[in-house]
């Protein structure tokens, strides 16, 4: 199994579950879903997400996704991230973890996954 992250409102994953896949339509105005590695979820939740609340990690194993997996998505020039052009189909969405931030704002990685990090 080929495991990347999202990170997404509780809600927003609430909502796809009603609607039978994730996000419900339409994309992001960019187009893709953007995804990380393990080893990237960290710095891409302190990035973006600091300090946000009812946050959950959406666990994709790669191998069950329907949608075209662009696995050197660039972000700026300056890393490959994963991207996802399509809807994510739930099957494919393994597992979901809570995505607390601590106290002072920042993420850690969740101890379930970080046996998986790469």
């Amino acid at each position: 199994m080929a495991l990347i992250l999202h990170i997404t409102q509780a809600a927003a994953w609430q909502a796809a579950q009603r609607a039978g896949s994730y996000p419900e339509p339409p994309l992001a105005p960019q187009g893709f879903i953007h995804c990380s590695r393990p080893d990237q979820v960290i710095r891409v939740a302190n990035y973006v997400f600091h300090g946000q609340q009812d946050l959950v990690l959406l666990c994709i194993d790669t191998n069950l996704l329907n949608a075209t997996l662009d696995p050197a998505g660039l972000e700026e020039g300056e890393e490959d991230f994963p991207h996802i052009h399509g809807q994510i189909n739930l099957d494919a969405v393994v597992e979901v973890v809570d995505f607390p931030p601590d106290e002072d704002g920042t993420f850690d990685l969740p101890k379930s996954l970080s046996k998986q990090e790469s």
